[in-house]
């Protein structure tokens, strides 16, 4: 379905598209003026079910978003862990895929985790 690119909608993708690594929904409003917190919660939805963002649920129970770069054209496959930094709260994909070994009769399409610690930066 073609959707309407609205203000709101590219003021957000701008955003997304300045950082270097996953943002949240406060980090996003805290960038705008005069846009609601349900507006921006509808477009990063949109967004990830358009599959322009990948989502991702902190350990922290937070959503954040970051550009999805290396997707297909279709939904996300991206088995890989996120982490999220308990010292500056930056949120990173980690780019080694990684593959599971499920029990007899299971079959995994879709998996991503979350490993919080400290990150290089704050590690120094």
């Amino acid at each position: 379905m073609k959707r309407r690119n609205t203000k709101n909608s590219q003021e957000v993708l701008e955003i997304l598209q300045k950082e270097e690594a996953a943002v949240s929904h406060e980090k996003i409003m805290a960038q705008l003026e005069g846009v609601d917190r349900a507006t921006i919660y509808r477009i990063l939805n949109r967004f990830h079910e358009d599959g322009k963002v990948h989502k991702i649920v902190g350990d922290d129970g937070k959503q954040y978003f970051a550009l999805c770069l290396n997707c297909g054209e279709s939904k996300h496959v991206h088995n890989h862990f996120h982490f999220r930094c308990v010292q500056c709260n930056e949120v990173v994909c980690l780019d080694k895929e990684i593959s599971l070994q499920m029990p007899e009769g299971y079959i995994a399409e879709n998996f991503n985790g979350v490993i919080s610690g400290v990150c290089k930066k704050c590690n120094s």
